[in-house]
């Protein structure tokens, strides 16, 4: 992510003037004179990126009502309710400031709890309302990862403390270690980078999407698989989501939020670069960032359309939308610092590593109903990977500053600093992860607060927990009772009409 502290310059705006004798000057000028107009678009920029980052929060409701039974809609629809309200609280009160407290040390922030002090003198270094907003629909979307995880059987009052917990403390400190000017590991470090370049993960292949991939991966394993999703002998039995249309509606939600999520993660637009002239700028740079994000996706789905159809002899909806959403999660991290056409080799990779954990997780029994640990945390592991790769010299150099020959894509002939500092990010997320949300899963469980009860689970949750099912319809395709995939059946109500020549017969409505 950018750096959030970006004010006008005389020196971003004197090569737009021509660069003659008086451009420095004129520059001067028109910063002093118009710096209230540069903040009001850059945060009418911000707040516009925050909504559709928000607004993939129906997509992440859409796809996970798609996803599980249709005896498991509400109480799936009403988990990701809670994720934005219970991390809007714990967000406001903490979250915010142990990710972006300034100043601070490396490891944690230390001011504007309850957005104490914000906003104030911008120029000075601290946020307006706009930041928190934007910061608070990117935490909201980790902890929405990780329901989709352990969907289908879960006690409801496990979501209200894990999203909290992670909103509130696990993700603000991943994110203040990568993002926070004063982070250990943040490429936007004033000086002291890591490796000599610090870690390039622009709009969160780790901080959001490896953080709810890892969070749902022990969420999932140890709570266990559903009931039915592997039968006696060990083998795997496919439990359908019972609409592909809420899946494919889901999926494109995402896909619109998504040009939110990565370029708007420049946090600001009216921004020059060098002297290529006025055409040349933050805006262009954002617009090229939507490309490769669009390039991605799109390679990443057609990829796995075809793999699949190779691999189990069908065209599958629900994989092609998960191929695409594996793609932007693999390219959110170098978006910004890549060429179009590497985004096409990272969405292509990206299909791939998804199917190879999907194999992997039916082969150690690993029930994850939407693959979310699969999708976002190994497809945002290939994301870090990627950057380290393919990372070109002229966008680093241009979207973080400092030193033009600071390290960049082995690939692209930057060294290895760079790819060593993106692994050394995958680590560490991994056992920061692992260490606090591991032990908060297995004390729910200790407490029996995890899990349902088996017949509970078995009768749908809808019914037992939240008073009634969210259609009129029940599950044919249960596997979890049934041994054959049957389909969906619509349950017509009955009633009985008397019988003109025997008040005793009925006859039922079909």
């Amino acid at each position: 992510m950018a750096s959030p502290y970006a004010v006008c310059k005389a020196s971003d705006l004197a090569p737009l003037l021509g660069g003659s004798t008086n451009s420095t000057a004129v520059a001067d000028y028109l910063c002093n004179s118009f710096t209230t107009v540069t903040y009001a678009v850059d945060n009418a920029y911000l707040l516009f990126s925050a909504y559709l980052v928000f607004a993939m929060q129906l997509g992440f409701a859409m796809l996970c009502a798609g996803s599980v039974r249709a005896k498991n809609t509400m109480n799936i629809m009403l988990t990701n309710v809670l994720d934005a309200a219970a991390g809007g609280l714990s967000y406001y009160l903490f979250g915010f400031a142990f990710a972006f407290g300034a100043p601070s040390n490396g490891f944690i922030g230390r001011h504007f709890f309850g957005l104490k002090q914000v906003p104030s003198s911008i120029s000075a270094g601290t946020f307006d309302y706009s930041f928190f907003l934007f910061q608070w629909a990117f935490a909201i979307a980790a902890a929405g990862i990780t329901s989709g995880s352990i969907a289908e059987r879960t006690q409801f009052v496990a979501y209200l403390i894990y999203s909290s917990f992670l909103t509130g403390f696990v993700y603000p400190i991943v994110s203040h270690w990568f993002w926070s000017v004063d982070g250990w590991a943040s490429a936007s470090r004033a000086s002291n980078l890591l490796l000599g370049s610090g870690v390039i993960d622009f709009a969160g292949s780790g901080v959001v999407h490896m953080v709810g991939g890892v969070a749902g991966l022990w969420g999932a394993l140890i709570e266990g698989p559903r009931i039915g999703r592997f039968d006696r002998s060990g083998r795997s039995v496919i439990l359908r989501g019972h609409s592909g249309s809420l899946v494919v509606l889901g999926t494109f939600l995402l896909w619109f939020g998504w040009y939110g999520f990565n370029p708007g993660s420049f946090l600001t637009i009216l921004k020059a670069y060098g002297n290529n002239g006025g055409y040349f700028g933050q805006w262009s740079a954002v617009g090229r960032t939507a490309v490769t994000t669009t390039l991605a996706g799109s390679t990443a789905a057609l990829t796995t359309l075809f793999s699949k159809r190779l691999l189990v002899g069908h065209w599958n909806v629900t994989d092609v939308c998960n191929g695409l959403l594996g793609g932007f999660a693999a390219i959110t991290s170098g978006c910004s610092v890549v060429e179009p056409w590497a985004a096409i080799i990272c969405g292509f990779v990206s299909s791939w590593v998804l199917i190879g954990f999907n194999k992997l997780a039916e082969k150690v029994k690993y029930d994850d109903p939407l693959e979310a640990a699969q999708l976002h945390g190994g497809c945002g592991m290939w994301g870090l990977i990627f950057t380290g790769l393919f990372a070109t010299k002229k966008y680093v150099s241009e979207v973080y500053g400092g030193s033009p020959d600071r390290p960049h894509g082995l690939f692209m002939g930057g060294g290895g600093k760079l790819l060593a500092a993106q692994l050394i990010q995958i680590v560490v997320i991994f056992g920061w992860v692992t260490a606090t949300m591991g032990p908060l899963f297995y004390g729910l469980k200790w407490l029996k607060l995890l899990r349902v009860k088996n017949e509970h689970e078995m009768a749908g949750m809808d019914l037992t927990r939240h008073g009634g099912f969210a259609y009129v319809y029940r599950d044919e395709d249960d596997l979890s009772t049934k041994p054959e995939f049957i389909g969906m059946k619509r349950i017509e109500p009955t009633f009985t009409t008397p019988s003109p020549h025997d008040h005793n017969s009925t006859s039922q409505a079909v």
